[in-house]
């Protein structure tokens, strides 16, 4: 793997965990949005996204070999389950028996899943930067 190939990787990791945290602070926005554009409540919002493969041949083994090339996005998902029921009869999206269907965001997941981006983003900002200066040092070496 080439020094180039480790920071597409992290670039790809980079762009996935920004989106990861724009995701997570919409659901934290909307925790008490009960009517959307959409109509009804606001659903929790989750990115799905899966490994990038490549097929490379390897001059080595002389074989096609499954090569990772990073993540990619394939969707923002709504989850449309365990939406809560909230009794407030004075609400203006209260039914007739005077119940509010509120957003389905636990703000504790919610929280969680923000530290954990936090933290992947910052793992592959600093794998980044050493791949950085590993480039840099092998530049200052072939000048010398």
């Amino acid at each position: 793997m080439s020094v180039f190939n480790s920071m597409k990787i992290n670039a790809s990791g980079l762009t996935l965990e920004r989106l990861k945290l724009d995701t997570i602070s919409s659901n934290i926005a909307n925790v008490n949005t009960t009517r959307t554009e959409e109509g009804g409540p606001y659903q929790r919002k989750e990115v799905a996204f899966q490994e990038m493969v490549k097929d490379q041949y390897n001059k080595y083994t002389k074989r096609q070999e499954e090569v990772t090339m990073g993540v990619k996005v394939t969707g923002i998902l709504e989850d449309p389950d365990n939406m809560r029921l909230v009794y407030d009869p004075n609400h203006p999206d209260a039914d007739d028996e005077g119940y509010v269907t509120m957003p389905n965001v636990n703000l504790l997941d919610e929280m969680v899943g923000l530290i954990e981006a936090q933290r992947s983003y910052e793992a592959n900002a600093t794998a980044l930067k050493a791949s950085k200066a590993m480039l840099n040092k092998a530049v200052e070496i072939s000048k010398g």
